[in-house]
């Protein structure tokens, strides 16, 4: 394992959102679903697509509250751009679970 300084740590901007909306993206390479996440007024509305299926179908994650790094740059995946890398931890069997905070943490909330 690499390791890194606090410094380093500190340049991940990796912010709490609420899903305010989501699809399906069929024409994603492997299957996916496009999200947008409030992060609040300072950040506002982003974009991202998430290879999430094997857990979530998109109607249940419309109000779920979901972690991402906010600072990396754009980037173009098929037809959809995505803004943000929404987060979360692979299961026993490679499908990823979405990293979550707890109840009360404000939409834009920054990790600490």
């Amino acid at each position: 394992m690499e390791q890194i300084d606090f410094q380093d740590f500190m340049k991940v901007d990796i912010r709490c959102g609420t899903v305010i909306e989501a699809s399906a993206f069929p024409e994603a390479r492997k299957p996916a679903i496009k999200l947008k996440v409030d992060f609040g007024e300072a950040i506002g509305v982003k974009k991202s697509s998430a290879q999430i299926t094997d857990h979530y179908q998109p109607e249940g994650l419309v109000g779920r509250k979901v972690m991402a790094v906010v600072n990396f740059p754009p980037r173009q995946i098929g037809p959809f751009m995505s803004e943000v890398l929404i987060l979360g931890f692979p299961d026993d069997d490679g499908s990823i679970v979405l990293a979550s905070p707890g109840a009360g943490v404000p939409d834009g909330a920054r990790l600490a």
